[in-house]
Parts: C-alpha cells; structure tokens; sequence
C-alpha cells in the first residue's frame, strides 16, 4: 500500500491559518493530492507500461482537482484532517478521469483537446484509451478501500458511495440519458436529471466521503449531501454556458460542441439568462446549507463560490 506522500505536512498546515487564501488553499490541496495519486498509481515503467503511461497522461494533464479539493474541504468542515480524507480524494478523482477519458472517445463526443492537450484516443488509440479508462476506475476502488473507519462510518460505507456514485444508477445513468437525448427534443426535467447524475452524484460523493473520514455527524453529513448536490448542477449549467460563450483555447477543450452535436444543455433549453439565473440560485442553496458548520466550513464557501464565477 502507498504512503501518503506529504498529506501530514499538508494537514497541519490546513488547520494553521486563520485568514483564508482560497488560491493558496486550492495550490496545496492540488500539490497534496498529485503526491498522493503518484504514490498510488503503478509507473510509468510498469509493464505493461503503455496502459500506465496512458492512465498517467490523463490523471497529471493539469486538471483543477476540484472534487479532490472538495472533498478535503468536507473533512476540514467537519474537524478532520487531510491524511484521512486523501484516499477518497485521489479515489473521485480517478473516477472523474476515467468518464473524461471514455466522455471524449469517438463513440461518445468525439473530442480532439481536453485539459489544453489531445485526447487521451488520439495520443494512444482507442483502444487503449478505453482500457486506461477501464483502470482508472478499477484503481479507485483500491484507493477507497484504504479508508480508514470512524465511529460512525465502516469501510463498507466508504465503498458503497463510492459503488452508487460511480455506477448505473448515477454517473453511468447520466452518460446514458446524456447519450440517448442527443439530437432528441428533451425536456428540462430530463436535462436536470442528466445533470444530477453526469456530475452532480461525484461532487456529492467527494464532500459526503470527506465528512465521513472526519467521522462527521448526521446533521453534518446531510449538510454535505445538499451542498455537493447543489454546487455540483451549477458546476454542469455554467460547464454548459462556458461552451457557447468561450473559446476552444480558453476552455482548454474544444468549445461549441455541445451544440454542434445537438447536445441537450440548459442554454439551448431556455436560454443563457435563466441558465445564469439557475446557476446563482444553485449557489446560493449551496451556501445557505453550510449554516450548520458555523464558520467552519470556509474552504467549502470559497470553493463554490469559485465555480460560479469561473470563466473555464
């Protein structure tokens, strides 16, 4: 089992501050979190090395480790630390690669650039584009299987959110319906629904993994649920604002996809000033459930306020 590179050093500085510096924050938790997915991951001299210089290619391509940070955040909330919530950290963050990997492939959106760079399929083949995917998401179980059980929560706990989050019923679902709604009159209902399940179901599980190793109390841990539930459909709205409004370069993939491909997106529904009106009120629903935390969940705050003014 890997030794987590750096996240005691990390936890103690986490919990030394008083004035919060989100950009420094988010610096830390990016640096903490890249140390511990190399620790975890197999080399890139492993053999057979081209399926793990692939899985390595996506995981380090620069992305923001926003469900990572997240979930660091949840356990900072709730009086954890860093260390304990890191496997589950690194585990999201696996997941989320491996639906980006198989998201951009030619039978899915056919994407060229992700992250500023080409496609996992067009620097490795779609083959083995596919299975980097396949071990991503297989790596992350080993990773959430390192949590460490709380009073209240067991490692079965840990994995079955990490199982619902991850599986039919919720990210799959929501490439499904994604899938199958394209080209098709969709309805806001259902849009909303390919939403929840697309991206909203990981944010909830990063935060809701994050109390949990903090052993966060039931109040707590719906507090959470909401939260991530909330940030993570405005999180999808603005992704579907940026594409009409940003260039391909801005957005580090390629913009204007989604409706070139006559993808289902709230802008397209109703238009870009109710999708920014949704978007805020999302927001605000997901600052007003983190009264509970009295304070203490300033990182949280930040984080989704971040999202909401974001511009990539």
């Amino acid at each position: 089992m890997p030794t987590r590179k750096g996240t005691s050093q990390v936890s103690s500085l986490s919990k030394s501050e008083d004035l919060f510096d989100l950009n420094r924050y988010l610096d830390r938790a990016s640096c903490a979190v890249d140390c511990a997915l190399d620790a975890y991951l197999p080399s890139a001299r492993t053999k057979p090395a081209t399926i793990h210089r692939a899985m390595r290619y996506s995981i380090f391509a620069g992305g923001k480790r926003m469900r990572p940070a997240l979930c660091l955040a949840a356990a900072d909330a709730c009086g954890g630390d860093w260390g304990a919530a890191m496997s589950s950290a690194c585990a999201v963050e696996c997941i989320h690669t491996y639906s980006l990997i198989h998201d951009d492939l030619p039978a899915m959106d056919n994407d060229d650039l992700r992250r500023g760079k080409p496609t996992n399929h067009k620097v490795f083949g779609e083959a083995i584009a596919v299975l980097a995917g396949d071990a991503l998401l297989t790596h992350a179980f080993e990773m959430a299987a390192d949590f460490a059980p709380t009073r209240r929560y067991s490692l079965k706990d840990a994995i079955l959110e990490v199982v619902k989050a991850s599986g039919s019923r919720e990210l799959i679902a929501g490439q499904v319906a994604d899938a199958e709604a394209e080209g098709q009159k969709t309805t806001l209902q259902r849009l909303k629904y390919i939403h929840e399940c697309k991206t909203a179901a990981l944010l909830m599980c990063s935060v809701r993994l994050g109390g949990m190793s903090a052993n966060c109390t039931p109040a707590q841990l719906k507090a959470l649920s909401e939260f991530g539930y909330n940030v993570g459909l405005a999180f999808q709205v603005i992704d579907d604002i940026l594409d009409v409004t940003q260039t391909s370069e801005h957005l580090g993939k390629t913009a204007g996809k989604d409706e070139a491909s006559h993808k289902a997106t709230y802008p397209a529904l109703i238009g870009l000033d109710r999708s920014r009106k949704i978007a805020a009120k999302l927001t605000e629903n997901a600052f007003q459930s983190l009264a509970p935390f009295r304070g203490k969940a300033k990182a949280l705050h930040a984080i989704a306020e971040y999202l909401l003014k974001r511009t990539h």
